[in-house]
């Protein structure tokens, strides 16, 4: 990546911005998965057009954070923002870009009513839980169960 410089600027999610998440994950996850990031792409545009983002800088997608608005997800009634992937270049890491994309996606459920947002962190994964805790998340009553089914 070249050096880029400034500020992000964060939008709405296109389809256009597929090779660049594609690029992201990858770099992020170790896997060249572009099937996978077309499928999830193509989800979140059909669900909830306005509720995906992208940064940008020097009009390179440098970061994206996918989510919705739901209700009944859980059992839980009251209609609830949810950040459901979050991907930043980690040649940018610390720049802020990740907050710029919550800054946006929460003002975003702002909007539209919503009161509550959620995510899901992954215990093997310190710093996505350090980001959250740093925007004022926290733990919540919900805990995830698993069973593998070989």
């Amino acid at each position: 990546m070249t050096a880029l410089s400034g500020t992000p600027t964060v939008r709405t999610l296109t389809e256009l911005d597929l090779d660049g998440i594609v690029r992201i994950a990858e770099k992020t996850r170790g896997r060249y998965e572009p099937d996978l990031w077309e499928d999830r792409v193509t989800y979140y545009l059909r669900r909830a057009q306005e509720g995906s983002v992208v940064a940008e800088l020097d009009g390179e997608v440098v970061g994206f954070m996918l989510g919705d608005i739901r209700s009944g997800e859980f059992g839980i009634e009251e209609r609830s923002g949810w950040i459901e992937v979050l991907g930043v270049d980690p040649d940018l890491a610390g720049r802020g870009v990740g907050r710029a994309l919550a800054d946006e996606m929460l003002k975003r459920y702002g909007a539209r009513g919503v009161r509550t947002v959620r995510t899901m962190v992954d215990r093997s994964m310190p710093e996505i839980e350090a980001f959250f805790t740093k925007l004022g998340f926290e733990a919540d009553s919900l805990r995830p169960y698993s069973k593998r089914i070989d």
